[in-house]
């Protein structure tokens, strides 16, 4: 049975189910122009443009199953990604996570306190209050393990062994990865994603853009399908992840952000303008709507 949300005085109301969400239309606290949400629509919309929701009648006509974004009820079938956040927000908690970091133990709780934060700020069609659930502890045994084979390797001085040692942060990024995403939850239920990339292609990946650097531009078109790889490679939802992006648009965006970063006051401005241009350009669409 369907749940539905509400929003009332900025806040979400919900989840109520299909019976007792009638009763708040037919009690008034919804009204035509209170901003309602269900599973199966794309964003939230104004209850008087939902079908049967107002006055009674059949049930509302909302998208259900398989890929049904759209159809008779008219939702959209999709939508770009965006991120909302106060520069003076940023400033501060980037700030505790760099000390967090700097002091070395504190940074796995850091890193997930920050996380959960950032990730709050995403604004996804059809997925209310995105957050992430992963636990630090989760972290602790990679991040120290990690530190403690640092630190030996750097005591033998083996080239061999520091490359070695390149290859394994890459494969612990990747382990990360996979990790964030199967963290990720709206409204507090698990999304039930999952990143399925092999290792062995992340790998390459990473490779092929340290060796884009030479070229002084490639690396820009390399990160562009590097990030549609991402996108292709997360699994579990309904909806496929696109990410349209190319590399010119990633190239000058980087050159303007990496200008702007030398004079230090700009960062956390230069900062949001990136995360938003890159959610703006990672769209939902229907499964097989796009092609290949």
């Amino acid at each position: 049975m369907a749940s539905w949300f509400y929003a009332s005085e900025g806040k979400q109301q919900g989840p109520f189910p299909e019976g007792q969400f009638r009763d708040l239309v037919a009690q008034g606290v919804v009204r035509p122009d209170t901003l309602v949400w269900t599973e199966g629509m794309a964003g939230w919309q104004k209850a008087a443009e939902i079908p049967g929701l107002i006055g009674g009648g059949a049930p509302p006509m909302v998208p259900t199953g398989g890929s049904g974004y759209g159809g008779a009820a008219g939702y959209a079938s999709g939508g770009s990604l965006s991120v909302d956040f106060s520069i003076l927000e940023f400033t501060w908690r980037s700030i505790v996570l760099l000390i967090g970091m700097i002091f070395v133990i504190p940074a796995p709780w850091a890193f997930v306190w920050y996380t959960r934060w950032i990730v709050s700020c995403v604004n996804v069609p059809g997925r209310p209050n995105l957050s992430f659930t992963g636990n630090a502890m989760t972290l602790v045994p990679w991040y120290f393990g990690f530190i403690v084979l640092a630190i030996a390797l750097g005591f033998v001085g083996s080239e061999i062994l520091s490359n070695l040692l390149f290859i394994v942060q890459i494969v612990l990024y990747w382990l990360l990865i996979k990790w964030m995403v199967a963290n990720l939850a709206s409204n507090e239920q698990p999304l039930g994603l999952s990143f399925t990339g092999s290792v062995w292609a992340y790998i390459g990946w990473n490779l092929l853009f340290a060796i884009s650097i030479i070229t002084i531009i490639g690396w820009a078109w390399v990160a562009a399908a590097q990030m549609r790889w991402f996108c292709r490679n997360v699994e579990g939802t309904r909806r496929e992840i696109v990410f349209k992006g190319s590399g010119l648009d990633i190239l000058w965006r980087g050159i303007v952000a990496a200008i702007l970063m030398c004079f230090i006051i700009p960062i956390p401005w230069v900062y949001r303008w990136i995360m938003n241009w890159f959610a703006s350009q990672t769209e939902l669409a229907p499964r097989g709507s796009l092609g290949a």
